[in-house]
């Protein structure tokens, strides 16, 4: 009798298991990722392990992609020096890793020509009308594939400095 219980409650439990979406977080337990490099004209991001690529990502960037990002709604992606600074599981955008622009001087730009300097900017997936491969749609993030997004948010942590070229 027991192990009818068992079976009858086993049985749903298992089959519910076989229809599951497979988990948009992975596990990574590779060497750590040290530093990010992004070339914004190449339009190239590398996962850095001190001075080796990890991995290497094709990517999306700002509407008006040149030039440092100096306001609010410019479209632009910063350049410079800057760390990920935090994590968001449940963005629009399937995953996404925060990067810490503004720093202070990008402040003061803004602050000195009566302006914002805006923020919000992520590494992040891209939504479902942007999967076709149209690059520079952004407000100023850097985009990959979902699927990518999920090998790059297993691999960084928060704390990973991350250089951004023009």
């Amino acid at each position: 009798m027991i192990n009818r219980r068992f079976l009858f409650l086993a049985l749903p439990l298992g089959l519910a298991a076989c229809g599951r979406e497979p988990s948009k977080f992975l596990v990574y337990k590779g060497p750590p990722v040290t530093r990010i490099l992004v070339f914004k004209e190449a339009r190239r991001m590398h996962l850095m392990h001190f001075d080796r690529a990890l991995a290497s990502f094709e990517i999306g960037l700002g509407f008006a992609p040149q030039g440092h990002k100096n306001f609010e709604g410019d479209g632009r992606t910063p350049e410079g020096e800057y760390t990920i600074d935090r994590r968001n599981p449940n963005s629009r955008f399937h995953l996404s890793l925060g990067i810490s622009y503004p720093n202070e001087q990008d402040i003061a730009f803004a602050k000195a020509a009566g302006k914002e300097p805006g923020g919000d900017i992520f590494i992040h997936g891209r939504p479902r009308r942007y999967q076709n491969g149209e690059r520079d749609w952004t407000w100023g993030c850097i985009a990959v594939t979902d699927q990518e997004m999920e090998v790059i948010y297993s691999m960084v942590q928060d704390g990973t400095p991350i250089s951004i070229f023009p």
